[in-house]
């Protein structure tokens, strides 16, 4: 009789109320999609299996973050060497560089990166300056850490060479992205990636500041659904062909006390969400892209006099 597939991973959940680390194996069946959690320090199970529709197995490699029932997992290992084997065989991370220009179709790009196989483990809008990278040129970029299958050369493909005139087809992908040799950036290898990652990404301190101005502006929040359902990109096309500016793009983890805080103005002011918006407002980012009152898509201002408060809570509070 055949044992049913199962993948392991050793996650960590930090305990705000201990100030400790808590570690657990983590399960996946990916024929159903449950999942399943075994306290290591007690000897004991933590959550029996049951099945887990917010999680797909795409979202499961060494250094990613899950949510599960509101607690925030960090996957640090795998938990056996089939898991290993099986998800970890070809998985890299790389260092990809994007430099939003008038020509550049960024959420078209990101989009497309996500229909390769690949995701966005980090992201942040900084000033490169010479000292940060010297293949482009200084001002505004998107640093992004792309993880998935062999994923510097996937990105590497995607984005072309730095000579669009190498073949016909590269240079009509760079044409239809808007990319050229000044504005975007894969590193070369995996060994090259841990180098610029650390760069970008430091394991320890901060890494650069992002280039919010908290100045005229508004907050819009991608929330999860959407990016694990691989929208990203559409949302980020949708909102520069309206044309909006990004002035600043980043990456965050939310844990729940941090969400509650922002979302407290929220309480009792917000009606419920109501089908006849998507036909009052058909065109609407949640309209295109939301499913119900609570995914749908995106969160954005409320009140143009807390469009800069809601971004400095983001961008300077939570990112400090």
């Amino acid at each position: 009789m055949d044992h049913e597939e199962q993948f392991s991973f050793i996650a960590e959940w930090y305990d705000a109320s201990a100030s400790l680390i808590r570690r657990y194996l983590f399960f996946f069946y990916p024929k159903d999609g449950s999942i399943e959690m075994y306290d290591i320090k007690n000897h004991r199970t933590f959550l029996k299996r049951t099945k887990y529709e917010q999680l797909r197995q795409e979202d499961l490699f060494v250094d990613s973050v899950i949510t599960v029932y509101s607690r925030q997992l960090h996957l640090v290992s795998y938990g056996d060497q089939y898991t290993a084997r099986k998800l970890g065989s070809k998985k890299q991370k790389t260092l990809g560089v994007v430099k939003p220009g008038s020509d550049l179709k960024f959420g078209k790009l990101i989009d497309r990166l996500y229909s390769a196989g690949l995701v966005i483990s980090k992201a942040k809008m900084i000033d490169l300056t010479s000292d940060l990278l010297r293949y482009l040129t200084c001002g505004p970029a998107v640093a992004l850490e792309i993880m998935g299958d062999e994923a510097a050369s996937s990105w590497r493909k995607l984005i072309g060479s730095s000579d669009s005139r190498r073949a016909e087809n590269e240079a009509r992908t760079r044409a239809l992205y808007g990319i050229d040799n000044t504005n975007t950036h894969g590193s070369e290898c995996a060994a090259t990636a841990a180098r610029e990652l650390e760069i970008f990404f430091p394991l320890l301190g901060k890494g650069p500041s992002n280039t919010a101005k908290c100045i005229d502006c508004t907050l819009c929040i991608i929330k999860p659904h959407a990016i694990a359902e691989g929208l990203a990109g559409k949302i980020l096309d949708t909102i520069e062909e309206r044309g909006f500016k990004f002035t600043a793009f980043q990456l965050f983890n939310l844990d729940k006390a941090n969400a509650e805080e922002f979302l407290e103005v929220y309480k009792g002011v917000v009606s419920e969400y109501n089908e006849i918006a998507r036909h009052l407002r058909p065109c609407s980012l949640r309209a295109l892209f939301g499913k119900s009152k609570i995914q749908n898509a995106v969160h954005c201002t409320d009140l143009p006099e807390d469009g800069v408060l809601e971004v400095q809570y983001f961008f300077k509070i939570l990112d400090s």
